[in-house]
């Protein structure tokens, strides 16, 4: 089966999807012929939306923006939807957020399955991580254990109905790590200096 992974980041480089993709690839690898694209802007979205349509089974790995799909990648979706030649064509997806729930993707996830719907693809399942600005800290633990027990448990799931060709429930989750430390270091290690590196002070985040 020619398995397609598109990697949603807008970000050039290093990226959340792209790490999320690194740690699913092994899982599924064997099994599979495995095509990695990066869709970064709608440009390259015309670009290989040709390359992609020829895919069995499809994997979209993206960030949440404003609790949706990127921009990037709902044009994307249409163009596949205009140049697909396989009903049968099997759609996963897999995408992190910067909250702490990973139930914050719910609304992406029902998104995607309504456009799988439109067009006559199969819904294969759904990932919705939470904390994803954790994941790069996280990157020399193992799956399935410590902080990474959870998407390790979700990426097996995930990797075993994409070999099978299955389709399971949408998973959601969390990291296994208190929410208050989350917060904390989430601010301290990433809100706070990323403000500053913009020209903002600790007090403009706290603004309404």
């Amino acid at each position: 089966m020619q398995l397609t992974i598109v990697n949603g980041s807008p970000r050039s480089g290093k990226s959340n999807s792209g790490l999320l993709i690194e740690l699913l690839m092994p899982l599924i690898k064997e099994k599979n012929e495995v095509t990695i694209i990066h869709v970064e802007s709608f440009k390259s979205a015309d670009n290989n939306v040709d390359e992609i349509v020829k895919a069995d089974m499809l994997v979209l790995a993206f960030p949440l923006y404003v609790d949706s799909i990127p921009s990037h990648i709902l044009y994307l979706m249409e163009r596949i939807s205009e140049n697909h030649r396989n009903n049968n064509l099997i759609i996963y997806a897999i995408m992190n957020n910067g909250f702490y729930e990973g139930k914050q993707n719910h609304i992406a996830v029902q998104q995607m399955k309504l456009w799988c719907c439109d067009n006559g693809f199969v819904w294969g399942q759904g990932i919705g991580c939470g904390a994803g600005e954790m994941l790069p800290f996280l990157k020399k633990v193992p799956l399935g254990h410590g902080p990474n027990k959870n998407l390790g448990d979700a990426l097996e799931v995930f990797a075993t109905n994409i070999n099978r060709q299955n389709s399971g429930e949408d998973l959601y989750i969390n990291p296994n790590w208190p929410r208050f430390i989350w917060k904390h270091q989430a601010n301290r290690m990433y809100w706070i200096p990323k403000a500053k590196k913009n020209g903002l002070k600790k007090k403009d985040i706290f603004k309404k």
